[in-house]
C-alpha cells in the first residue's frame, strides 16, 4: 500500500473539499491519502516521503492562492523527480491556478503526471464527486 500526499490551499473550502473527495478516490483504490492545507506545510522535509502527490488550489484573479504559490517553491527543493502526481483547482469563471501548478510539477519537478489537470466548480457541481474520485485513483494508479 503506498501513499499520496495531498496538499490544498482554499479560500471558500471549495479546493478543500475536491481535495477530499480525490482522497476518497486514492482510499478506493487501497491507498493511504494523506490530506494538508498549504499553509500546514514548513518545509520541503514535510513532502517528502510519499509515494505519490496531488497539489491543489483555486484560481483567484488569474492566480493560486498565496499558500500554494509558497509550498510549490519548498517542493522544488523536495526532490520529487519521477514521482507520480496531479494538480487540481476550483474556479469560478477561469482555471489557471490548475494549469500553473500541473505545468510546475510537469516541466519543473519532473514528475509523472496523470492526464491533464482536474479543474472543477466545486466537488458536488457537475459530476464532481465522479470527477475527483476518478482523479485519486488514477494517480493511485500510478504507484
Amino acid at each position: 500500500m503506498g501513499n499520496v500526499l495531498i496538499v490544498y490551499a482554499s479560500r471558500a473550502n471549495e479546493t478543500k473539499g475536491i481535495a477530499e473527495v480525490i482522497a476518497e478516490g486514492v482510499r478506493q483504490s487501497g491507498h493511504e491519502p494523506v490530506i494538508k492545507k498549504a499553509a500546514d506545510v514548513s518545509s520541503e522535509e514535510d513532502l517528502k516521503g510519499y509515494d505519490a502527490y496531488a497539489f491543489g488550489s483555486p484560481t483567484y484573479h488569474s492566480q493560486m492562492i498565496t499558500s500554494m504559490k509558497q509550498l510549490l517553491f519548498m517542493a522544488e527543493r523536495a526532490e520529487l523527480a519521477g514521482k507520480p502526481g496531479g494538480a487540481f483547482g476550483a474556479y469560478g469563471w477561469s482555471g489557471e491556478a490548475a494549469v500553473r501548478i500541473f505545468d510546475t510539477m510537469t516541466h519543473i519537478f519532473k514528475m509523472k503526471m496523470v492526464q491533464g489537470p482536474l479543474m472543477l466548480k466545486a466537488s458536488w457541481v457537475e459530476g464532481g464527486v465522479e470527477a475527483a474520485q476518478d482523479y485519486g485513483k488514477r494517480i493511485a494508479s500510478m504507484i
